[in-house]
């Protein structure tokens, strides 16, 4: 037997493998269909995880909103915070470990997750080479909407980002294989399943926030298959919302011509596949003001994850600054975990006095050097703004 059939036939085998075992998963989405009514909840717990880098540092300002919009709940035993530990980059390699498994069963006691930014290895890091922590808590806990809101008021823009959270390049993407010396071989995965409940998230937002438009974002004049299911998944799921208009736009174009009015004319929900949600909302978050002002929510039927879109910072760190980190994108997260569990209100106001902070009055500035305030001093002007609000 020749060495190319041997590496062919020992490919075969590895792709069965992951063929199988994506029917596993197939099986358990089928049954995972009980949405968590927070309403019905005696006490809502929110685990926290402080993360790599800045995360402790902007985490400690934004759990000071969260205990300032929460006062009441927290006082009466309604809602609870709990840090959980075991997820820093030092431990995590300690263990070789990306998500250690006390960690995970921690996490499972909670309803849902507040989480600062985490180190992913990459090559010539002092690290192991650990999968993205993020990835896996997203599907361990079957995360599979990522939601995030950009707002560019001057150029009309309120849009809000469905970015399907699991399967795409990202689910087997330490799972490739390497035919030989000469050939590598990675994957992209869609599943009907998978695309429907993404679909179902994104057209019941629009229809409960009066929006008349989901746009779907692919590259399907390449990518023909994955990509063409999705578009197809997406309009099945969308005959069931008349009033809502479907859009299509390539990835390539949305990321160069967002700004564009005659190109997002009518855009006001994406839906798009993983890969090019994680591209295309970061594009996004710097036309809104860069990273620091955008944040995340993470959404499945039993959890959800709110976080920052950026990462951990290192320059800052290493240069001494991690205290002038911006706090902006996790504090945001705050308001959205608030109003996932229940309380719009709060979300409402820590949005007016987000406004007034960072736009309309502006006493104090962010800017990430020691000419700006600290993420200290910032949410300091930030919760008296709120309280001087209630």
């Amino acid at each position: 037997m020749s060495d190319n059939t041997k590496n062919i036939e020992v490919a075969q085998e590895k792709f069965a493998e992951l063929i199988k075992s994506e029917f596993e998963r197939i099986e358990r989405m089928k049954q995972d269909n009980e949405i968590k009514d927070f309403s019905k909840l005696e006490k809502i717990v929110i685990g926290v995880l402080p993360g790599d880098g800045i995360g402790p540092i902007i985490m400690a300002q934004a759990l000071r909103v969260l205990k300032t919009l929460m006062k009441d709940e927290l006082e009466s035993g309604k809602v609870e915070i709990r840090e959980i530990e075991g997820m820093t980059i030092e431990h995590r390699a300690e263990t070789l470990q990306s998500l250690p498994d006390e960690v995970l069963a921690e996490v499972k006691k909670c309803d849902v997750i507040l989480k600062g930014p985490m180190v992913t290895p990459r090559a010539g890091d002092p690290w192991p080479n650990l999968l993205s922590a993020n990835s896996l808590l997203r599907r361990n806990l079957e995360l599979f909407a990522a939601v995030r809101p950009i707002k560019i008021p001057d150029k009309n823009i309120d849009w809000t980002f469905f970015r399907e959270n699991i399967e795409g390049e990202y689910i087997w993407g330490n799972k490739g294989i390497q035919v030989n010396d000469d050939l590598a071989v990675d994957f992209k995965v869609q599943t009907q399943q998978g695309t429907e409940r993404i679909a179902r998230a994104a057209f019941d937002f629009a229809r409960k926030n009066g929006k008349k438009n989901v746009t779907i974002v692919t590259k399907a004049n390449i990518v023909k298959l994955a990509d063409g299911n999705f578009i197809k998944g997406v309009r099945k799921v969308g005959e069931e919302y008349p009033e809502i208009e479907i859009q299509e736009r390539l990835v390539d174009a949305m990321c160069a011509k967002m700004l564009d009015p005659e190109f997002n004319k009518g855009i006001e929900v994406i839906v798009l596949p993983n890969l090019y949600g994680d591209i295309v909302t970061d594009v996004a978050a710097e036309h809104q003001g860069g990273l620091g002002t955008a944040s995340s929510s993470n959404i499945g039927n039993k959890y959800a994850m709110f976080e920052a879109i950026h990462g951990t910072a290192p320059f800052l760190i290493n240069h001494g600054r991690g205290q002038y980190a911006d706090p902006c994108s996790l504090i945001r997260a705050v308001g959205m975990l608030v109003a996932h569990i229940g309380y719009g209100d709060r979300k409402q106001l820590l949005d007016r006095a987000l406004d007034i902070c960072t736009i309309t009055e502006r006493k104090l500035v962010v800017t990430t050097d020691k000419d700006g305030a600290t993420a200290e001093e910032f949410t300091t002007y930030l919760v008296d703004t709120i309280n001087g609000l209630k």
